[in-house]
């Protein structure tokens, strides 16, 4: 496979140099080939050009390098939630944009979101991002419900299981979604957001 680092001028005068954010990166990139757990510290040093010596000069190991990924993805995700609190917004408003946001930050870490769409809670570190994804989901649910109070959205629907479908949605743009492709991500995040809301709005 071919080597993908970001690398200083250092490097380009073939002594690889890294800084952590850039480590992270190709890092993320390896883990979404090979699977984090298949993915060993020796992988990882050997398509960063360096010893394993200097990447623990960085980090503790590959369980604190997930971490720093998934958190990267979760704390976007936890941001679009905490946008737009104005107690005038309806809930139905919020969790249009809510959705909207969501499809923008996937596409702006494609890759952190990927991974953290195929941890299975193997290390403790998968643990604490599966409860924190829970927690996001809860959220979203906790909006939804009050979308469907205020008959904003269809009422016939349990809640939690809409918030899961659409949010299942909008995670299997991973599987095809392409930022360098012809489709912009703002054309992307309405026409997903138009075609799951036009099947949730209440009917008058």
């Amino acid at each position: 496979m071919s080597r993908t680092p970001v690398q200083s001028a250092a490097a380009r005068r073939g002594r690889p140099s890294y800084d952590r954010d850039s480590l992270l990166e190709v890092a993320v990139v390896v883990f979404n080939e090979r699977g984090y757990d298949g993915t060993s510290m020796e992988e990882l040093a050997r398509r960063l050009g360096l010893s394993k010596s200097s990447i623990y000069h960085h980090v503790s190991g590959k369980e604190e390098l997930l971490d720093l990924a998934v958190s990267r993805a979760l704390n976007a995700l936890f941001a679009v939630l905490e946008e737009d609190q104005d107690p005038r917004t309806s809930a139905t408003a919020r969790l249009e944009r809510v959705v909207h946001r969501s499809v923008e930050v996937l596409a702006a870490e494609l890759p952190y979101v990927t991974l953290l769409l195929r941890i299975r809670g193997n290390s403790a570190a998968e643990r604490r991002a599966l409860e924190r994804r829970r927690e996001f989901d809860h959220r979203v649910a906790e909006l939804m419900a009050r979308a469907t109070a205020e008959r904003g959205v269809r009422g016939d629907i349990d809640p939690h299981l809409t918030a899961r479908l659409l949010f299942g949605t909008v995670n299997s743009v991973i599987e095809w979604y392409r930022p360098d492709g012809d489709l912009p991500v703002s054309a992307l995040a309405t026409a997903l957001t138009s075609v799951l809301f036009d099947g949730l709005h209440h009917e008058t």
